[in-house]
């Protein structure tokens, strides 16, 4: 059964601030006023070695008002929670707007902010996909299980140490414009983790195995048996760990690779979601992960990778952690293409940038992580589509002679162009005659974007497809985090570049 918005929050005086502050806004003569009221409450669970290591609670609550007035952006925002209040934060929204305008004329520049349409959504309300509210179970239920899981891994054999760790979030959205616009939201996420150590007490050599569950925009059930295996998950990693410490070393060369989802969502969101952010394409941003060598100029043209290579952008998947209704500049969520048949056919936008570019309507993608902060163009669920018969992760190591088959993301690299990297994993086996061969150690795989995706010849079929993701993907300063996911099945690549990490470590 569908949740209703949380009362705590449709309590509060929604409709009477954004009226006030649109109201002003309007009166001191802005094109365009918008008004977002956000609480945003995160809670966390850490434990070490099954015994509680720290946790925390915190709500951010506030509301901004973001307006355009003489082709110039105002911002401003406010935690009192009264009438006049709100009317004089869109007054600062609108003396800063005026102050830009001065810079900008200043600068020389005739650039005007203007805005792409989007229907009026009137009185719209949105909850996102979930059973049971993470906020509604106690915390010490919540310690109790992560204390289970990690007992469980040490009592296996060789596991030295265990970290456990779940972070949820409730965040509740209200958005009000000029234009007719009111949405009123409510979305859940959660992260949990678990990573095992052995030590070998002979060498003093250490490694660590990592849970590859991705972090998703569900309830309490994700870890209780809906969506997650986690018994099988916790009963192999010993195992795997143990196999992990007595694995050689990879010898450097060119493998053909199969890249599980677990690994895979991570090579998509550095080399395609940030490089498709058409704000990075055109140079307006550069922080954190730089920005893009897919030009705008090169839309319909670059060849981003093979002919099975379809990417979407997706605001509406379930479970998605980039998942909404509406955006907050009041645009509906959607999905759309950004790589077709291998070819660069789309960005990810948000109305201003759609308008400049005049690519027609947005598609949704301004966020804004806290009420002091103002909307920048994010990242969807930008997500590799699978092959609708396509084979089983078993059958496409099937077609391998001799390769590596990667499983779990680790740590990696990538330039400020989003175009050269490299990437590690939680797990790597070798792959002979079609056959796994036992894991290798030190692993890494090279390429520049447009080799790597030209080198995929098949990707899995649906049977195969898992939504990863990560909580924490940074952009804009002052910074900014927000949540994404990333779906993708398993994939086969051809001929691919390996390195040795403790060889290069020591160049």
């Amino acid at each position: 059964m569908p949740h209703s918005i949380d009362a705590a929050f449709t309590a509060l005086p929604l409709r009477a601030l954004a009226d006030a502050a649109l109201a002003r806004a309007r009166a001191l003569g802005a094109e365009h006023a918008d008004f977002r009221l956000e609480r945003v409450r995160s809670a966390s669970w850490r434990l070490r070695d099954a015994k509680p290591a720290g946790s925390s609670d915190s709500t951010d609550l506030g509301y901004a008002v973001r307006v355009v007035h003489g082709g110039a952006w105002g911002f401003a925002s406010g935690v009192d929670m009264t009438m006049d209040a709100a009317a004089r934060v869109a007054g600062q929204a609108v003396a800063m707007a005026k102050l830009s305008a001065k810079v900008i004329a200043a600068a020389g520049s005739d650039e005007s902010v203007e805005l792409a349409d989007e229907p009026v959504h009137a009185e719209k309300t949105w909850v996102s996909s979930y059973e049971v509210n993470p906020f509604d179970v106690p915390g010490e239920d919540k310690s109790a299980l992560l204390a289970d899981w990690s007992s469980r891994l040490l009592r296996a054999a060789g596991v030295a140490h265990v970290d456990a760790s779940l972070l949820t979030v409730q965040e509740n959205k209200f958005y009000a414009d000029t234009a007719g616009t009111v949405t009123t939201q409510q979305r859940v996420r959660l992260h949990p983790q678990l990573t095992a150590v052995a030590v070998d007490e002979t060498t003093g050599e250490f490694d660590s195995m990592r849970t590859i569950a991705p972090p998703v925009g569900r309830g309490w059930e994700y870890l209780t048996g809906t969506g997650w295996d986690w018994d099988s998950e916790l009963e192999r990693i010993p195992e795997l760990l143990a196999e992990k410490m007595r694995a050689p070393s990879v010898e450097a060369g060119r493998y053909d690779l199969v890249v599980d989802p677990s690994n895979l969502w991570l090579t998509i969101h550095e080399s395609i979601g940030h490089a498709t952010e058409l704000d990075r394409a055109l140079g307006y941003e550069a922080a954190y992960a730089g920005t893009s060598f897919a030009t705008f100029d090169q839309l319909g043209k670059l060849a981003y990778g093979s002919s099975v290579m379809n990417v979407t952008g997706d605001r509406t998947a379930e479970h998605g952690l980039a998942t909404i209704g509406y955006d907050d500049e009041g645009v509906e969520a959607q999905s759309w293409d950004l790589v077709r048949d291998g070819t660069l056919v789309g960005y990810q936008l948000d109305r201003r940038i759609a308008k400049l570019t005049g690519l027609g309507r947005s598609n949704g993608c301004a966020f804004a992580d806290s009420p002091a902060h103002v909307p920048v163009q994010r990242m969807a669920n930008v997500s590799l589509k699978p092959d609708p018969g396509g084979l089983s992760t078993e059958d496409l190591i099937g077609g391998v002679e001799h390769g590596i088959y990667v499983v779990g993301d680790r740590s990696w690299s990538i330039d400020m162009q989003r175009y050269n990297f490299q990437f590690t994993g939680q797990r790597f086996f070798r792959i002979e005659n079609g056959r796994l061969a036992g894991q290798l150690r030190d692993v890494a795989y090279q390429a520049t974007t447009t080799e790597f995706w030209g080198s995929m010849e098949q990707v899995g079929g649906p049977q195969t497809y898992v939504l990863g993701g990560a909580f924490n993907c940074g952009k804009a300063q002052p910074g900014q985090v927000a949540a994404v996911s990333h779906g993708c099945p398993s994939a086969l690549f051809r001929g691919v570049n390996i390195l040795n990490t403790t060889q290069e470590a020591g160049r």
